[in-house]
């Protein structure tokens, strides 16, 4: 079985290899042009459920990711998964389900915007740094004669770029930018939705026949990076709204860097793009019902307030 699994690969050919580097350039590209000054208000406003937020994201999620593979055990594929989605930076769907969830919007921007713009760097280097720390995936990396540093180089300069060129025309010319980012971000989004809707159907065999060793993974992860970023929030002393903001953040991960990555830079293991192609569909999910529970809360206290 585990044999099987690792030995399944996703392979999009040279054309949706090209067709992903776009995707991610545009997404990256998109949250540059977006980039202002009042997005990283909150870290000057109230620094510190901000940078509770960021501390759980860039290095809670991958430290308890590390501990649970630990705890379970799984397969090497399916772990090497939860590592680099754990790594990957937060996605702006989490603005909108926080938006939707009454919670803190702006603290969640200023998140989004900082998670991704450091990206280009923290990344790569977190998913070399914690899959070297569980020898499964350490051997995985080996056997597909991974080179750290090129993988470095290349993701910094495909993460990186992007932003840097956008952040240029941001300060440079930002009524452009306005217009540009829209398109950026529509092309973008329908590209990366291919994307994975593609990697899904390609998938779709595996899925079902190791549904119940991956889908129960993504379950409880995701609930977990949901629960991190809840107490972070507590942590920190936030309210309602800013624990609602921390446990969207830390839960919603920009899996469709994942999935670019998987592909295009890791060969497309199977049960690790298996994961990541989850869990960009099943963390909205989670987020959505989130917001109906705390909707809920919300009618219920008003109505005990009345």
């Amino acid at each position: 079985m585990e044999a099987e699994l690792n030995a399944v690969t996703l392979e999009l050919g040279k054309a949706g290899d090209i067709a992903m580097l776009v995707a991610l350039a545009l997404m990256m590209l998109a949250v540059a042009l977006g980039l202002k000054r009042e997005n990283f208000g909150d870290i000057r406003r109230r620094p510190k459920p901000f940078f509770a937020g960021a501390i759980a994201q860039i290095i809670g999620l991958p430290m308890l990711t590390l501990g649970l593979v630990y705890l379970i055990n799984p397969l090497p594929s399916l772990a090497l998964g939860m590592i680099i989605v754990a790594c990957c930076p937060g996605g702006s769907t989490s603005n909108l389900i926080t938006l939707f969830a009454r919670g803190n919007t702006a603290l969640s921007v200023s998140l989004t915007a900082t998670s991704s713009l450091l990206a280009a760097v923290i990344t790569p280097v977190s998913i070399i740094f914690w899959s070297s720390l569980y020898p499964p995936t350490a051997n995985i990396l080996n056997n597909i004669d991974f080179d750290a540093a090129g993988f470095l180089i290349q993701l910094m300069t495909i993460l990186g770029l992007p932003i840097l060129v956008g952040m240029i025309i941001a300060a440079k010319a930002p009524a452009a930018a306005k217009i540009l980012q829209r398109i950026t971000v529509a092309l973008g989004a329908v590209l990366l939705a291919i994307i994975i809707i593609g990697a899904v159907a390609a998938f779709w065999e595996t899925i079902v026949k190791f549904g119940y060793l991956i889908i129960p993974l993504v379950l409880v992860h995701n609930g977990l990076a949901f629960i991190l970023g809840n107490l972070a929030g507590r942590f920190a002393g936030g309210d309602d709204a800013d624990r609602r903001a921390l446990t969207i953040e830390t839960g919603i991960q920009n899996s469709g860097i994942a999935i670019v990555i998987l592909l295009t830079q890791l060969k497309g293991l199977g049960g690790a793009a298996a994961i990541a192609g989850i869990w960009g569909t099943w963390h909205i999910i989670g987020g959505l019902l989130l917001v109906a529970l705390w909707r809920a809360l919300d009618r219920r206290k008003a109505k005990r307030n009345v």
